[in-house]
């Protein structure tokens, strides 16, 4: 998972994480009736909730078409806001992980989590739009474009 680990290398700075326990991760996904990818357990798990306000700034000084990921979400944010999004007009469905800095959320597909695999797709949920975009085929990927730039 080295490219998880150049990302929070990169972006996430000294910034306190805490790890994520494995068993509070596995009761949210019971709760939520899926399996998150591996990719998105070991970020949580060696890491914890990521703060990466840094991603804005560079992708703003860049003109970059990447989503400003700004905040992890927390695992209780993760299942409430979840069903918040879905009642405020979101197509259901998705499992919000991260959020940029205007509301907008990073998410995967509850369908593409229904068994363990490594890693999925990830969409963007505009709120303005109330749209859901695809906006990488992986969730490795969609960190690894930010170390790109």
């Amino acid at each position: 998972m080295k490219n998880i680990d150049a990302f929070i290398e990169a972006w996430a700075g000294k910034n306190a994480m805490s790890p994520q326990s494995s068993v509070d991760i596995t009761e949210l996904e019971s709760q939520m009736g899926c399996v998150f990818p591996n990719a998105y357990k070991y970020l949580l798990s060696t890491y914890g909730l990521v703060r990466s306000p840094n991603v804005m700034s560079k992708v703003i000084d860049l003109d970059t078409k990447l989503g400003q990921v700004h905040d992890f979400l927390s695992l209780e944010d993760v299942a409430s806001l979840s069903s918040l999004y879905e009642m405020s007009g979101m197509e259901k469905g998705h499992i919000l992980f991260a959020s940029d800095a205007s509301g907008n959320m990073f998410c995967f597909k509850l369908a593409d989590c229904l068994v363990e695999q490594d890693d999925t797709a990830v969409w963007f949920f505009d709120r303005s739009a109330f749209s859901v975009e695809k906006v990488s085929d992986s969730f490795i990927q969609w960190l690894q474009a930010f170390n790109k730039n």
